[in-house]
């Protein structure tokens, strides 16, 4: 078969897949650490990390071997029948971040409709809410995946318009405001069962909350018997400077939700861990999947994590992440389209000086990816910087410059 070039690639998907993406136009084939290539050869900086799942860098070896070892003995039994691997990666990860169990799934939409799921059931036979009537609190601007319950409790017109009807029994709140939280709880304690919440909001353009505020949260969580639930699926597994963003505050979850880089990019992996007196509400039969807790997921995310931990990489992530800012805020007053850069450890984002509707955030992209750097706008106006946190520090230094050669042409 010839080879296929860029342009016939796209032509390709655009006839035959579901235009449900708008990406940028370029065709991937090779990935290795911080960077990927194209169809074509060409070398690019990845910048968005399959949305911060590739916090190990591409094909890293360690991971890529577990996942061909585990392949050639076993990759799946249903949950029908125990399995080899599952018990030692349930051992490992309830360990790791403090829990009693772990009820495995694949893809992090599916982990927040398991969240979902367990805190409902927990507030009506442990709570005693009475039935029909559990209310989960969530965050405007919130993203936490596109299934039909999740988009219920978005206000993102385009997740959202011509879905319905919706799921009722969310309730939503401003992030950042713990006094709303409040104030909705007590207005409604008999019937909160949850507060769903991203430590830091990443598809609404990396919105970092004020310090205290995740704190104040779990502290009204507790006082009111409502589960806090974080979803760390973007932002866990080191992504901004610490194994979770909830670490930063030094609290610990009711409910965990992990995705992502939980398998460093290299297999649909998800989890949710809680302690027994939540997760035993799940008894045989309520709740399942039969890709969840496969071998083949378990021996990837086993090794993917021991990376993590290996490699520091929560460290490398908040240092480079200082030096990534610090570096922005030198070239915001050079450039009048640069309004202001916001993140913590290797989160970040760009906020560009125009409305939402213009194309200056996406011209922009366009611009690095024609000089080796690929990044995505987000909300229009704002672009995320998050590159696998394997990038070593010249690394980030080349790709700061190319960041300042294309403002620079820009400018122009």
């Amino acid at each position: 078969m010839e080879t296929m070039t860029s342009q016939n690639l796209i032509a390709l998907e655009d006839q035959y897949g579901a235009h449900n993406y708008h990406p940028l136009p370029v065709v991937l084939e090779r990935g290795e650490g911080a960077f990927v290539w194209d169809v074509e050869g060409k070398k690019y900086f990845d910048f968005l990390s399959a949305y911060s799942a590739v916090n190990q860098g591409h094909s890293h070896p360690r991971i890529i071997n577990a996942l061909i070892n585990q392949a050639q003995k076993l990759t799946l039994t249903s949950r029908a029948f125990y399995n080899s691997e599952l018990g030692k990666y349930e051992e490992f990860i309830t360990k790791l971040f403090g829990f009693d169990k772990v009820l495995p799934m694949n893809t992090g939409a599916e982990a927040v409709e398991t969240a979902i799921k367990i805190a409902r059931k927990w507030g009506y036979e442990k709570k005693g809410i009475a039935s029909g009537e559990a209310k989960i609190v969530v965050c405007n601007g919130n993203f936490h995946g596109r299934t039909t319950t999740i988009i219920s409790f978005s206000n993102d017109d385009d997740a959202r318009k011509n879905f319905n009807p919706y799921t009722s029994g969310f309730i939503s709140v401003d992030y950042n405001d713990s006094d709303a939280l409040k104030k909705v709880i007590e207005e409604n304690k008999d019937s909160i069962c949850g507060f769903l919440v991203e430590p830091i909001q990443g598809e609404a353009g990396v919105n970092v909350p004020d310090e205290g505020y995740l704190k104040a949260c779990y502290e009204i969580c507790k006082a009111n018997n409502v589960l806090f639930i974080a979803d760390e699926i973007q932002t866990g597994i080191a992504r901004t400077g610490k194994m979770l963003a909830i670490d930063h505050e030094g609290i610990q979850a009711d409910m965990l939700i992990l995705g992502k880089a939980l398998s460093g990019g290299a297999y649909p992996v998800s989890a949710v861990l809680a302690n027994d007196y939540i997760m035993n509400v799940i008894k045989p039969g309520q709740h399942g999947s039969t890709y969840g807790g496969n071998p083949l997921a378990c021996a990837v995310a086993l090794e993917a994590m021991n990376v993590v931990i290996d490699e520091d990489l929560a460290k490398k992530a908040e240092n480079l992440g200082k030096i990534f800012r610090a570096e922005i805020e030198k070239m915001i007053p050079e450039f009048d389209f640069l309004q202001s850069v916001r993140g913590k450890g290797l989160l970040n984002a760009i906020l560009i000086n125009d409305s939402p509707e213009s194309s200056t955030a996406w011209d922009l992209c366009v611009a690095l990816m024609q000089n080796g750097l690929l990044a995505k706008p987000t909300h229009g106006n704002i672009i995320r910087f998050a590159p696998p946190l394997v990038i070593n520090e010249k690394e980030l230094n080349d790709a700061l410059e190319v960041l300042r050669s294309t403002f620079s042409e820009f400018k122009k």
